[in-house]
């Protein structure tokens, strides 16, 4: 039920969901009025993996979190996550206020042992055709040298486990590549993984080098994350559509500058194409028990399918358990 339009957008990318992967299941959580009539010309083999789940409300995307988590019961974000929480579902996606959903999960899911508080994180494509773990996206405004430490655990299990990236280079985002620069989180947290064997740090790493594949887990407080991923998605977007409305412009011009042009547009489209970000879509909530995504509110159908699959790309690699696993050697409990 969530996002700028709704079921509109979150059923039919359920259905492509189901269509290219023939092991998927989908529990369907909402007002069955509103998803029943998208539902009417499917094929019965669809239909027989698709479970509606009724709930008698949604959470608006305005509202304020804590009035919305106070008063979350029997809403479509909140009997999904308790899906979760008693095994009849294996991750939840959702593109509702995104507030509400990370209060919910915690409360519900509860965090793993040893995070503070978890991470919005997602997977960008980046300019050696590899992949870069970015986290935090906005979960988190203010954020400790010991979460930071933690995020920067959770990344590298996500860069081995998902981006299969052995001994994936860790940096921390900041304003400086100077070891001097930065707030003191920033740099206490610096120091602490300069001493964890286990995380290879490779110092600090700037703005202008989020997309071009000098680290392979990039670490930052969630104002910053997210104020970083916005504007890269904005100047992505200004670019596919520029590229776009080019084909129009070509007609008024000589026979050469059309050439040109059309060479210069594939060229940008190879390059800006995968960079996309309808194509990752999804931001995994890392360090609960349990899978959530994160849908953007403003997603279209491909987009929220981008975010199922990541759904389904995390309970196969098994990310908590993982994760979970890797903070009992990093960072010992005291009671071990």
């Amino acid at each position: 039920m969530g996002g700028d339009i709704g079921p509109r957008v979150t059923v039919p990318a359920a259905l492509q969901a189901l269509a290219s992967n023939p092991a998927l299941n989908l529990l369907l959580v909402g007002q069955p009025e509103a998803i029943h009539p998208l539902l009417a010309q499917q094929s019965a083999e669809q239909l027989s993996r698709i479970e509606i789940i009724p709930a008698e409300g949604v959470i608006a995307n305005d509202a304020k979190p804590s009035h919305a988590i106070r008063q979350s019961k029997g809403t479509s974000m909140r009997v999904a996550l308790e899906l979760v929480k008693t095994g009849q579902a294996q991750a939840c996606v959702s593109a509702g206020n995104t507030g509400a959903l990370m209060g919910l999960a915690k409360l519900m899911l509860k965090s793993i042992e040893g995070i503070e508080r978890p991470a919005l994180m997602t997977i960008l494509p980046n300019q050696k055709k590899g992949q870069t773990v970015v986290l935090d996206l906005g979960a988190n405004v203010n954020c400790s040298s010991e979460m930071l430490v933690q995020f920067a655990v959770m990344g590298s299990v996500m860069a081995e486990e998902v981006a299969n990236i052995n001994q994936p280079k860790v940096a921390l985002l900041n304003i400086g590549e100077e070891e001097s620069k930065g707030l003191d989180n920033i740099r206490e947290a610096a120091a602490i993984l300069k001493e964890t064997a286990s995380i290879n740090y490779i110092g600090y790493v700037e703005g202008n080098e989020l997309l071009t594949g000098k680290t392979d887990v990039l670490v930052c407080d969630g104002f910053a994350g997210n104020v970083s991923l916005k504007t890269m998605e904005g100047v992505i977007r200004v670019i596919l559509s520029l590229l776009k409305s080019a084909g129009e412009e070509n007609k008024k011009s000589s026979w050469f500058m059309q050439l040109a042009k059309k060479w210069l547009k594939k060229r940008l489209m190879k390059r800006f194409g995968d960079m996309n970000p309808d194509q990752y879509n999804g931001a995994t909530l890392l360090g609960l028990k349990g899978i959530v995504i994160k849908s953007h509110g403003a997603a279209n159908e491909r987009a929220f399918k981008a975010a199922i699959d990541r759904a389904v790309q995390a309970v196969e690699r098994q990310v908590p358990e993982r994760i979970t696993a890797r903070l009992n050697i990093v960072l010992p409990r005291s009671d071990q």
